[in-house]
């Protein structure tokens, strides 16, 4: 079951409540005795991998050609 403390005397043990939320475990936050919210530890974020794409995704071959040309006007009033 989780600790419940109120929001006042976890002011002075912040830093103590992180680390046991980091360390896994849960801890209710309360205000006058009621549950207000709960300190729980971070899921681990997963590495992205580059190239995770690769294959998925094919370029015209006028790609860049087209890419590097100037904004019509028209183009450049829908940008404004």
């Amino acid at each position: 079951m989780p600790e419940v403390v109120n929001i006042h005397a976890a002011k002075t043990q912040l830093s103590r409540l992180v680390e046991r939320a980091h360390a896994g475990e849960e801890i209710i936050l309360a205000k006058a005795g009621k549950p207000y919210a709960r300190l729980v530890p971070l899921a681990p974020v997963r590495a992205r991998e580059f190239g995770f794409l690769a294959g998925t995704v094919e370029l015209g071959d006028d790609f860049v050609e087209e890419a590097m040309r100037p904004l019509s006007a028209e183009e450049l009033a829908d940008w404004e």
